[in-house]
């Protein structure tokens, strides 16, 4: 546990769930075990979707199970969970319940959208709304019941929790759209890894439900192939499937669906009913993660 926590990471969320609840009260403490909890559980994930991708490497070090074997890191993970909701369990007295509810209902969504990714690798043919659907569950709904849970510790009316919720709803699917993305075309010295891995693997993202929607004839013959057994050269697959790709203008499609969901998080936080210099920090948190792919 110690060993995956000290790897490093963006700790995204929860620095979402203190931003959320500053907005409301300038004293944040209160929130900082429920967010410290968020990270825990978020990490207990990352354990067991490595042992399920029979993953090597995390954020450039050895993954848990790799160091000692699976048994131990499913042990490790399901400490973990309950670490986490010891965590939020220190939320305030007033909070708690609905703070316990949200943290356990995300909890269960979070394990659905990951079972919808195993489902999607033996499905020949994925729709875009299948796509978004798993996405929101698998990445999305941590990101927007971390700012849920700041916005329910600073005693935020409910309308302005359910807004911080969509706000980083729309934002998490943006990310992983935009992830997606950065796995095909980004700079591998900006993204930190070897581009192409999602090619290689054959994974579900948007960029190849996209295509598999749009190519026909030729195109489909070509791309149904190279997503065949049987391909023994990655960097000329991850080649010939790019190519594909930019026949049919899928990056700029990508990316202009990552800002529709950029934007959509924004409308969200421009309704909570706080002063605007309020939202800044979280605004410009927002801000900086729509430069990555740049």
């Amino acid at each position: 546990m110690r060993y995956i926590m000290s790897i490093g990471g963006k700790r995204l969320r929860p620095v979402m769930c203190l931003l959320a609840c500053n907005i409301f009260k300038d004293k944040i403490d209160e929130a900082v075990m429920p967010a410290v909890g968020i990270e825990v559980f978020h990490n207990f994930t990352l354990i067991h979707d490595d042992i399920i991708d029979r993953a090597d490497m995390r954020r450039g070090s050895p993954t848990v199970h790799s160091k000692w074997g699976p048994d131990q890191a499913i042990l490790s993970g399901d400490v973990m969970a309950f670490v986490a909701v010891e965590c939020i369990g220190q939320a305030p007295e007033k909070a708690l319940l609905k703070a316990l509810r949200l943290f356990n209902r995300t909890a269960i969504e979070v394990c659905t959208g990951q079972q919808l990714d195993l489902d999607y690798e033996k499905k020949g043919v994925v729709s875009e709304t299948e796509y978004l659907r798993m996405i929101e569950l698998k990445t999305a709904v941590l990101v927007a019941a971390s700012l849920k849970m700041g916005a329910i510790i600073g005693d935020a009316q409910e309308k302005d929790q359910d807004l911080l919720y969509e706000f980083g709803r729309c934002l998490g699917i943006a990310f992983q759209i935009q992830d997606d993305v950065l796995d095909t075309y980004g700079d591998t010295k900006m993204f930190g890894k070897k581009t192409g891995s999602d090619i290689v693997a054959n994974k579900k993202t948007y960029l190849l439900v996209k295509a598999i929607e749009l190519a026909g004839g030729n195109k489909l013959s070509r791309l149904r192939k190279l997503l065949g057994d049987g391909n023994d050269d990655p960097a000329e697959k991850v080649r010939a499937v790019k190519e594909i790709y930019d026949e049919l203008d899928i990056r700029l499609q990508a990316e202009n669906l990552a800002y529709d969901y950029f934007n959509r998080s924004f409308q969200a936080l421009d309704q909570v009913s706080v002063n605007g210099e309020r939202k800044n920090e979280l605004k410009q948190l927002a801000v900086n993660l729509i430069g990555r792919v740049k």
